[in-house]
């Protein structure tokens, strides 16, 4: 469906049924040079099983009206807005990579408005190399190649995704490339940017007041699971009831590990939230 947020169109996929703000809400964010389409199984599974669900394509990706935000914080206060404009007050919000970022910004400024908050794929920082920003900003087709492959951990996950014979590699790649032609010149670059500038995730764990749960890949080239410790320490030491599911994937945890990413997620966010600080 399509919100007026910060005045202009944004776009949410509600998983194949009608958005109904009166039932729970799922939130589901997606990272650098993606959309909302990441999330195809496990929100239309939410949706078709007592969710109200909005799965995003932040400004200027896809459906959604640029120009794209320039920083985390920018792209966390979108997110409130776009709550706002959908009359939801509290939600679940689930982040990949750059969204893990903007989930994890959003449930520490706006405590009250996360009920459970899932980081997948996540690290803090999320530094991103000189090289990969180098060519994002000026040969960006062969910076889509490099993420594409280092997304990956294998040719062809079993069984695959969404079903055998399906190309992972080539999937993902096309996704980014329609994501690029769609939007702004040198997008890749000013997510790459945002994630590589934002230095505050420490601070907003300790602000985190839901149950959180850290979502990562063993063999994840992009953010190894090592690189999202500090994070879960901190949500632990902020009183934060905080637990790591490590799925057998790289870093495409949704396209790898489809059923497994929504066992972790489904389960989690079905939880009553008196556990919460």
């Amino acid at each position: 469906m399509i919100l007026t947020v910060q005045g202009r169109p944004a776009y949410a996929y509600t998983g194949g049924k009608p958005f109904d703000a009166a039932l729970p809400t799922a939130v589901f964010v997606h990272g650098a040079e993606h959309d909302h389409s990441v999330w195809a199984l496990q929100s239309r599974y939410f949706a078709h099983h007592g969710f109200g669900v909005l799965a995003v394509d932040l400004p200027g990706h896809s459906r959604s009206s640029g120009p794209a935000l320039t920083s985390v914080p920018a792209m966390a206060d979108w997110l409130a807005a776009l709550l706002d404009a959908a009359g939801v007050q509290r939600a679940f919000v689930a982040g990949h990579s750059m969204g893990s970022l903007i989930a994890l910004d959003f449930a520490g400024r706006y405590p009250e408005r996360a009920t459970h908050l899932a980081l997948l794929a996540t690290a803090v920082p999320m530094t991103v190399s000189d090289t990969l920003l180098d060519a994002a900003l000026n040969r960006e087709p062969e910076a889509i190649g490099m993420v594409n492959e280092w997304s990956h951990s294998t040719l062809a996950a079993k069984p695959s995704c969404p079903g055998p014979g399906f190309w992972l590699h080539g999937m993902n790649q096309r996704l980014m490339e329609r994501v690029s032609a769609r939007g702004e010149a040198n997008l890749f670059h000013t997510d790459f940017n945002a994630c590589n500038g934002y230095t505050d995730g420490l601070t907003r764990a300790a602000q985190v007041s839901c149950a959180t749960r850290v979502v990562v890949g063993r063999r994840d080239a992009m953010t190894p699971p090592r690189a999202a410790k500090a994070l879960a320490d901190a949500l632990a030491q902020a009183g934060v009831p905080v637990d790591t599911v490590t799925l057998e994937a790289g870093h495409a945890l949704m396209a790898e590990q489809p059923d497994a990413t929504l066992d972790a997620l489904f389960g989690f966010a079905s939880r009553p939230t008196h556990g919460a600080r």
